[in-house]
């Protein structure tokens, strides 16, 4: 699943690449805002999105989505609560339309999550877990398929939609065969038309990204480490790992 994510454009990229502004009434969003080598799900950052309810705006959402009836300001100890079912990091797309949480926002709250990349594990031979690093080959930035929340006293929150693995999320994520469902970018609009209805977005979220276009290899093991800051400029650096032989 998708824990870990990577955000080192500025946000003038961002708006540029979506065509898109900042949300500027409400926050004081600068362009080196939002920054990180390692976005740990786990700690829930806030991260930017692109709102179906605002396409043309981008807004700040925590990173795991909470019921509306949960105060924002009592996330932390929700998210205590719900690290046993994944701290509401991942969605599953299968359940979209059944889950007492999703089915309220599938139709009218989904979201753009822009990243230029996140991390996987991969299961060596001798059951080591390797972190992947996975990206565009050209570095550009793309957007995965979220939906979002917004709670009682007005906090947004959101979670990444998952689905079954492609051929290169199964070599790569061995033991769970999920992958983020990262659109194209022709359908990015697509994903926040008010006007889908259920088998529309069941197709958006089953049409493949190419494959071609993304690279995914090995990196530091830090990035596992509780003890060791992984949010720094070199933790994409490629590591060779004896375990992996010839399989990447």
């Amino acid at each position: 699943m998708c824990y870990r994510t990577k955000h080192t454009k500025r946000v003038e990229q961002i708006e540029l690449r979506w065509d898109v502004l900042r949300e500027s009434e409400r926050f004081e969003i600068e362009d080196n805002d939002f920054y990180y080598n390692d976005a740990n799900g786990y700690a829930h950052p806030e991260l930017l999105i692109i709102p179906q309810e605002e396409p043309s705006l981008l807004h700040p959402s925590i990173w795991g989505i909470m019921p509306t009836k949960v105060k924002g300001l009592e996330q932390n100890d929700y998210y205590k609560k719900a690290i046993k079912f994944g701290g509401g990091l991942n969605a599953q797309s299968e359940k979209l339309f059944d889950h007492f949480i999703y089915k309220h926002s599938a139709y009218t709250r989904r979201c753009l999550v822009p990243m230029d990349g996140f991390y996987e594990p991969h299961t060596a031979p001798n059951k080591l877990k390797i972190p992947f690093h996975i990206k565009r080959r050209d570095d550009d930035l793309f957007a995965v398929a979220g939906i979002y929340n917004v709670s009682v006293d007005g906090f947004v929150s959101m979670t990444l939609l998952t689905k079954s693995a492609s051929p290169l999320f199964a070599k790569n994520h061995n033991t769970k065969f999920r992958q983020p469902v990262i659109l194209t970018r022709e359908f990015e609009k697509e994903w926040l038309k008010d006007n889908l209805n259920e088998n529309s977005i069941k197709e958006l979220i089953n049409i493949d990204y190419p494959e071609d276009e993304l690279e995914a290899y090995p990196i530091s093991r830090d990035l596992y480490s509780p003890k060791i800051d992984s949010d720094r400029l070199d933790i994409t650096e490629r590591v060779d790992y004896p375990e992996l032989n010839t399989l990447f």
